[in-house]
């Protein structure tokens, strides 16, 4: 495995392109099955690096899947990487990450959380809520696990449009968002302009969707499109995929919603 190379390249926002399949971009098997650091949202506390502890931007965050896929922020940019995992051991492959650019201290500690990642190998040690990732030389990683926003009874307020892989926020006014009740089976919230309500299906990854009940307002011209473009979705069944406190939806001919839920 490279562990001295570290790419940096344009990401879609869409989800994240990493090494496929079992291998990784060097070559090392990837898949770590289940373990106690896969499939959480792991906030980044701080870093220590050469005796100094730095505190993490808010956005810090690493996730780590059980097919040995790995996605995450920086402190500015969002990167996927992949990992292998035996026993303890936490070694990280290559990083691929956004090239947006950021103030100074955002970016200083990326950079420094980046190299930490791809040039060591760490030991991790959970106690509760808590994880440590600490290399041979004493340098470390601190995390917390946040838990997942639920599905259901979550206000998941629409961020952007997509259609491929090409994503557009809401214009500005747009006041578009979700819930899904399960006790009385259905969606409600707003399309950008109108209130929405119908029956929704929850089942293996996807939500079928009845006929859209909606008020009878009318809005700016581009309100309305966004309007249109999110009634499409009903009627029919789309995938959704859960991601922390975002959410996805996909249509059967390649629309998607991105959402986030309300604090």
């Amino acid at each position: 495995m490279d562990k001295q190379r570290l790419t940096l390249s344009v990401l879609t926002l869409l989800p994240l392109a990493v090494a496929c399949g079992t291998e990784t971009a060097g070559g090392g098997s990837v898949g770590t099955g289940s373990s106690p650091v896969t499939g959480v949202h792991w906030s980044v506390d701080t870093l220590t690096t050469h005796g100094r502890t730095r505190q993490a931007p808010d956005s810090a965050y690493l996730r780590i899947g059980e097919d040995g896929r790995v996605s995450g922020n920086l402190g500015c940019n969002t990167f996927g990487s992949t990992v292998t995992l035996k026993g303890d051991r936490v070694d990280f492959g290559s990083i691929e990450a956004t090239d947006m650019g950021c103030q100074k201290d955002p970016m200083s500690f990326e950079e420094s959380l980046s190299r930490a990642y791809v040039d060591n190998t760490f030991t991790s040690e959970i106690k509760g809520d808590k994880l440590t990732l600490t290399t041979d030389g004493g340098d470390r990683v601190d995390l917390t696990k946040e838990a997942d926003a639920p599905l259901y009874g979550t206000k998941w307020t629409v961020t952007s449009l997509g259609d491929g892989d090409v994503a557009q926020s809401l214009p500005e006014g747009a006041d578009a968002h979700f819930t899904l009740d399960k006790a009385k089976g259905t969606l409600s919230g707003r399309l950008g302009c109108n209130h929405v309500s119908a029956k929704a299906t929850v089942r293996d990854g996807h939500i079928t969707l009845g006929a859209a009940k909606t008020t009878r307002m009318m809005c700016d011209g581009s309100l309305m499109d966004t309007e249109r473009t999110l009634l499409d979705l009903f009627d029919s069944t789309v995938v959704y995929e859960l991601n922390h406190r975002s959410i996805a939806l996909t249509s059967t001919d390649g629309k998607t919603v991105q959402a986030v839920a309300d604090e």
